[in-house]
């Protein structure tokens, strides 16, 4: 690809690259995807995705010819070549010669409805994105570029994914890759997975492994021919706390909306203990922000308001006038009510509940019970978009080793699922059209800046954009960090190579095993799968 200006990207296709199913793949994907479905409005009612919006200004597409397309801004557009290389990457090319014939474009009337109904969707714009997800992959008869094609339809518990004979990738020895023919996934319930893996039954595992699976895990490697290594996560923290600032909840809006209540719940978190507790001592005591290894780290970004402190924290929560407590010795909200927050999730992480514990010890000596609620992850999330969430825990910063060219997304409000903003978050992915208008004064900096660094075109002016939302970031508290660094167990069966014994375990910069190309393990015993 060439790109001029940050904001012209011509992108030149391989010749004779091909889908799975054996069909070409040329810039006719390309344009199926732009003008048959981003811009269709009858398909995508919002629009382009936003990553492709600059000020609201959508690019101008070319065709070139058969293997060349290109996307033109009149300004800088630095999101677009990260999303296209994300982990959950925007596709802006479908396979057009099999999604033509759910398209009524080009689909007979009476063929396209009888496949809506054979597919059971309401009608055939629901048909386009039922059968075309090529990030859930949900459709076995989907054309594919991946290395591997899905053949199991769900609903299932074991996924079978086969070698795609067309993949495009060779070895530096002109070997098509990738090595293996077959993986199998299997679904297990999460709680049931480190034992099974323990027995020997998966070749490459780390999701569900939590830190303290280890021991065990260590103990039956040789029984069990695997090897465990530990490799370092790179999120902002391991679990951290959402203060949900766009609340319904009238008692305790205006005190989350408080900076100096954030703060004193986070100096009245007891990293170390976590740390030592939880964690043996191995992680990295810090807020939610950047890590070391991170060039714009700076070590007040990890301390600031997060040295456990309950003296300062009582003192901040007596200036805000709740000096009231009931017999219990716990604080009284301004109705009168006693200050017992409920912090919910989703508890996807095994060693949650023990960090939730122990976070709720150290704040009862402020004045303030925490309970935790556990949900399942769909009715989670509703409840914090709708602002009936009061605090959540999730993971922190997704990206916790960013450079100056990195997009700072994450510190502004831009995604619905940033739960410490949701709808501030939804008024910024829709365009104004759904949720609510920032109405924060050091949220709006934060927006702002994210503008800026959008518009900057040097590295230093990125810098120090960033720098700047760091410090915002920090010093009002928007979201609570624990710890950071942790260890995540990855098991590696004896038999499989090409799996670095070191690495990074993180989502998004990685795909998690993605950034080292499974195309390219490889079994030693010459098997297959």
């Amino acid at each position: 690809f060439d790109i001029k200006e940050g904001r012209i990207f011509t992108f030149h296709l391989r010749k004779g690259h091909k889908w799975s199913d054996g069909e070409p793949f040329t810039a006719e994907d390309f344009r199926y995807f732009w003008e048959d479905f981003a811009t269709n409005k009858e398909v995508s009612k919002g629009g382009p995705p936003v990553v492709m919006l600059v000020d609201g200004e959508a690019p101008v597409f070319e065709i070139l010819g058969e293997t060349t397309v290109r996307y033109t801004w009149s300004k800088p557009n630095p999101h677009f070549l990260a999303a296209l290389a994300g982990a959950s990457p925007l596709y802006i090319y479908r396979p057009a010669h099999y999604m033509k014939r759910f398209h009524k474009k080009y689909a007979k009337p009476d063929q396209l409805e009888k496949l809506v109904k054979q597919h059971k969707q309401r009608n055939w714009v629901a048909l386009q994105y039922n059968v075309g997800r090529q990030y859930k992959n949900n459709n076995p008869d989907l054309p594919t570029l991946q290395p591997w094609v899905l053949t199991t339809r769900p609903p299932s518990d074991r996924f079978v994914f086969e070698r795609n004979a067309y993949f495009h990738r060779v070895d530096a020895n002109g070997l098509q890759l990738p090595y293996i023919d077959r993986w199998i996934m299997g679904i297990a319930a999460t709680k049931l997975i480190p034992a099974k893996v323990g027995t020997g039954d998966s070749d490459l595992q780390a999701h569900a492994l939590a830190f303290n699976n280890a021991t065990f895990l260590k103990e039956s490697e040789k029984r069990n021919d695997y090897t465990l290594r530990l490799w370092r996560t790179a999120r902002g923290s391991q679990i951290a706390l959402f203060p949900n600032l766009n609340t319904t909840d009238e008692a305790w809006r205006p005190l989350v909306r408080d900076p100096n209540f954030r703060r004193a719940l986070s100096l009245a978190v007891d990293r170390e203990d976590i740390n030592d507790s939880v964690y043996f001592g191995m992680a990295i005591e810090s807020n939610n922000t950047v890590l070391p290894a991170s060039p714009l780290y700076d070590e007040k970004y990890t301390t600031k308001w997060a040295t456990f402190d309950p003296d300062k924290a009582n003192k901040l929560l007596d200036g805000m006038g709740l000096t009231k407590r009931n017999d219990d010795g716990i604080r009284l909200l301004p109705n009168g009510a006693p200050m017992e927050l409920i912090l919910e999730s989703a508890s996807e992480q095994g060693e949650q509940a023990d960090v939730l514990q122990l976070i709720g010890e150290s704040w009862y000596e402020i004045g303030i019970k925490l309970h935790s609620r556990i949900l399942q992850r769909e009715t989670f999330r509703n409840r914090v978009f709708s602002g009936a969430t009061v605090m959540s825990a999730w993971s922190g910063l997704e990206n916790g080793v960013p450079g100056p060219h990195s997009s700072p997304d994450e510190l502004a409000p831009t995604s619905q699922m940033q739960y410490h903003w949701p709808k501030w978050g939804q008024h910024y992915e829709t365009g104004g059209k759904a949720g609510s208008p920032i109405d924060l004064t050091e949220a709006k900096e934060l927006s702002a800046l994210n503008a800026a660094w959008m518009r900057a075109t040097s590295p230093e002016q990125k810098q120090g954009i960033w720098k700047e939302m760091l410090d915002i970031y920090c010093d009002q508290v928007f979201s609570i960090g624990t710890v950071s660094g942790i260890l995540q167990p990855v098991v590696v069966s004896n038999r499989l190579r090409n799996v670095p014994e070191e690495g990074i375990y993180n989502w998004d910069p990685g795909s998690h095993f993605g950034i080292y190309r499974p195309d390219t393990f490889w079994f030693a015993d010459g098997g297959q799968k």
